[in-house]
């Protein structure tokens, strides 16, 4: 099994899917030739460093000792590189030690780090925390922390869920009771807590929600504390342990090597917090964090698709069976498995499948940049509307591309041996974790749609009108254009049945379905414009056929969604449910 970091796809899919050249007028200080180095870089760093420690953290796991959690011996040193190298720092502020450079070149990289999910989830939820310190924390609080969590040589942790409160922010019953010299008393426990505990770390910074003394009920009463691990000083030394610790490790279907931590606070005399914010403030604190990280989960599931795609292709390319489909009567000579038709249409779903998820997460961070370097509140519009689609389309599809790299695999793809199966282990947490996509797609139809009115909604739509129109007028991408018309008529409809239907509940019932159904004409979209980046450059002119493949044989499924999202909820009434699937 191995791993090479496609640079060239993904410098292709920066400047002609995305957009990424946008942000040389809203950043002048940018320089091309940089950013091309660092992707470079990037690819050698994460091909040689980091994925050839994903199949030993699959099998050596993380575990819990007396004195902590330990992970496996080759992730601490893939760490160490990873912050000797200065990775960690890419788009964090220069004020704190970042280098200042888009969020979408980060992705970049971020796609090519999570050729191991289960290492690179500590460095997710790190600068998630950054993000909300940013935002958030006071500048003493900065000043004290952020330096060395952007370094790397701090990790940082989100810890919201309870047994009790998983999606259910609200209720949480983690206690904060105020001290005498301004701190708080952190009391309370929480589960799922990624990298809640390691040794890769100097020190590890927690975010942990909970109610302070007469909070109202609900999502309103929720405040952020700052609870370190060890205790840090004025002169930022590390001093005494907190009262905080891992408890527990959960026993996971897949991402064995990430701790997945039940996290104790305040078992003895109670952890010591400091409340980022006002009290009652926490839920925006929280948003920001998990804004953050579901984009990155969407570019995680970009990241483990890539992987999974480039081992099925090599092992059709030198698994030998079966004789041609095309060959001569009596010529039984074995071929490559990749010469059967099944197996060729396998490969070119998971490749057109991925590509299609990596332009849609690249141009969200694409107008996430735009938004915070240059300030235009419609890109930032553009980045709420992506988020969820990014989340969970290419969640989506992580799953869908893995079960056919172990298909491909055939009954080696079940034997662990392979090590393809992890793929589809891994896969499956990404639909879930940061806000299920179920939750995603309510989030898309309740609050995304209807933002300025539908106005960018139309809007974005009104791109894809372009793209279809400047593919139309070139003689070979003609049919390509004729194809992504039909798909986005389907879109159209589906949005116009969201925005106007009186019923909530039809709304709902097919929430998911159009999430899915917009994510492919936006993947399609973006396709296209790869395909119409080739007639300029001759790059990569093998997009094109990869282009005319989504289209042809993938965005015919808008015509399921829209029949579902159309379709009477009948087959959902909550009186029946229970006795029929009973």
């Amino acid at each position: 099994m191995s791993y090479t970091a496609p640079v060239d796809r993904i410098s292709f899919s920066l400047k002609h899917e995305a957009g990424f050249d946008r942000l040389y007028e809203a950043i002048p200080e940018l320089d091309a030739d940089v950013i091309s180095s660092i992707l470079e870089e990037a690819g050698k760093f994460t091909t040689e460093v980091i994925a050839p420690t994903n199949r030993i953290g699959d099998e050596e796991k993380a575990h819990l000792e007396s004195h902590g959690v330990v992970v496996p011996e080759a992730f601490k040193d893939a760490y160490k590189q990873l912050v000797d190298n200065g990775w960690p720092t890419l788009s964090a502020s220069e004020k704190y030690g970042g280098q200042g450079l888009p969020i979408s070149l980060a992705n970049a990289v971020f796609e090519m780090l999570n050729s191991n999910i289960a290492f690179t989830l500590c460095q997710m939820l790190t600068s998630g925390a950054v993000e909300a310190l940013e935002a958030h924390a006071s500048e003493a609080q900065k000043e004290k922390y952020l330096r060395q969590i952007i370094s790397g040589n701090w990790s940082a942790t989100m810890n919201l869920t309870e047994p009790q409160a998983g999606s259910d922010v609200g209720a949480v019953k983690t206690k904060a009771e105020p001290q005498p010299d301004g701190t708080y008393k952190i009391y309370g426990t929480k589960i799922y807590i990624t990298y809640g505990d390691h040794d890769m770390a100097e020190n590890i910074i927690h975010l942990v929600l909970a109610r302070t003394p007469g909070a109202p009920e609900g999502t309103k009463g929720i405040s952020l504390f700052i609870v370190p691990k060890f205790f840090v000083n004025d002169d930022g030394s590390l001093g005494d342990r907190n009262d905080v610790k891992c408890i527990g490790l959960e026993d996971k279907l897949g991402i064995h090597a990430s701790p997945t931590c039940v996290m104790s606070f305040g078992e003895n005399d109670g952890a010591v917090g400091w409340l980022i914010g006002a009290e009652n403030t926490g839920m925006a604190a929280m948003f920001t964090m998990m804004n953050n990280a579901r984009l990155n989960v969407g570019i995680q599931g970009v990241g483990l698709a890539e992987q999974a795609t480039q081992i099925a292709m090599s092992y059709a390319a030198d698994r030998v069976q079966g004789r041609a489909p095309d060959a001569d009567r009596g010529d039984n000579t074995p071929v490559p498995i990749a010469t059967h038709p099944d197996v060729r249409n396998m490969l070119m779903t998971m490749r057109s499948l991925t590509d299609a998820a990596r332009a849609i997460c690249y141009e969200n961070g694409v107008f996430h940049d735009l938004a915070h370097f240059g300030g235009d509140e419609k890109a930032k519009a553009f980045n709420d509307l992506l988020t969820p689609i990014s989340k969970a389309f290419s969640t989506d599809i992580a799953n869908e591309v893995s079960s056919l790299g172990v298909q491909i695999h055939g009954g080696m793809g079940f034997i662990e041996e392979t090590g393809i199966a992890q793929f589809s282990r891994d896969a499956k947490i990404l639909p879930i974790y940061e806000g299920t996509n179920g939750i995603q797609a309510i989030d898309l139809i309740n609050r995304k749609l209807p933002l300025a009115n539908g106005a960018i909604i139309s809007e974005y739509l009104a791109q894809i009108e372009e793209t279809i129109t400047q593919c139309a007028e070139e003689e070979t991408l003609k049919e390509l254009s004729s194809a992504l018309k039909n798909g986005f008529a389907d879109l159209q409809a589906a949005t116009d049945f969201m925005l106007t239907h009186p019923n909530n509940l039809d709304r709902l019932y097919g929430a998911t379905d159009y999430l899915t159904l917009f994510g492919l004409v936006a993947g399609g979209h973006y396709l296209a414009r790869g395909a119409l980046g080739t007639m300029k450059t001759n790059e990569m002119t093998h997009k094109v056929k990869t282009a005319k493949f989504f289209m042809d044989r993938l965005l015919p499924r808008t015509k399921s969604h829209l029949a579902s999202i159309l379709s009477s909820k009948e087959h959902l009434d909550n009186e029946e449910i229970f006795h029929i699937v009973g």
